[in-house]
């Protein structure tokens, strides 16, 4: 079994706040915020509409990216994003 991930260890290479953007523009956001990151790198997304519980983790999938940590009772607004290859 991996190791649970400790939040203060992920150093992000960008930080977005999509505050309640919701699915259509949600996903053309994470695109564009992804292009000028480096495979390997992390993008750190706040997104607080309800869907968005599903739709980032249905886009990393879609996208080859590896969603890292999802909001929890730590963090209750905060995606890890790491770009894919």
């Amino acid at each position: 079994m991996t190791p649970p991930i400790d939040r203060a260890s992920l150093v992000p290479g960008a930080t977005v706040d999509f505050e309640d953007m919701g699915c259509g523009d949600l996903a053309i956001a994470l695109m564009d915020a992804m292009k000028p990151l480096q495979p390997g790198q992390i993008l750190k997304v706040r997104a607080l509409d309800s869907g968005a519980v599903e739709d980032i983790p249905a886009w990393c999938r879609m996208r080859g990216h590896a969603l890292l940590l999802s909001p929890d009772e730590q963090d209750r607004e905060h995606y890890y994003i790491q770009k894919g290859a």
